[in-house]
């Protein structure tokens, strides 16, 4: 049997990382992430073929701007390992690293971006960790309901 597809909300800031560099790559490394929550998912919850919301998080306004799947099992972050890196940890051990990464590849740019306003305001996603106050964690899990309903709100208001 088949394991259930999960879905996520993935936040990149645009200047450091974004739905463009990622439509031009293709795949890239989900690499960085220093929040244990956060890592657990990517270690433990997430699995390939799951799909993200790619979300722009500091900037005017932050929001939805795409979706990604992941294309690979967990991978020890190599950052963690780069002494030159604003992401190195002395204390993880490359036989056993303290943080992992995944591969993600492009899918798709939303018609539009759908910002957290628009998030926040629609009834139908007042359970989406995102919307709630002091949630800021970098990758979320997400139900397929409201997946899909982001996907929509894109559409929709394009098309109008």
């Amino acid at each position: 049997m088949a394991k259930k597809k999960n879905y996520w909300l993935m936040k990149s800031e645009p200047d450091a990382y974004s739905i463009d560099d990622l439509e031009r790559d293709g795949t890239e490394p989900w690499d960085g992430i220093r929040n244990y929550q956060a890592r657990n998912f990517l270690r433990d919850k997430m699995q390939i073929g799951d799909r993200a919301l790619f979300y722009h998080s500091n900037t005017t306004p932050p929001g939805v701007v795409g979706v990604m799947e992941c294309v690979s099992g967990p991978e020890p972050d190599e950052l963690a390992f780069d002494s030159k890196s604003k992401y190195y940890d002395e204390k993880s051990d490359p036989e056993d690293p303290t943080w992992i990464q995944r591969q993600m590849k492009f899918v798709q740019k939303l018609p539009r971006k759908v910002s957290l306003t628009e998030l926040k305001e629609d009834p139908e996603l007042e359970e989406m960790l995102v919307v709630q106050r002091g949630q800021r964690l970098s990758i979320q899990p997400v139900e397929k309901v409201h997946f899909d309903h982001i996907l929509k709100m894109a559409k929709r208001a394009a098309d109008s």
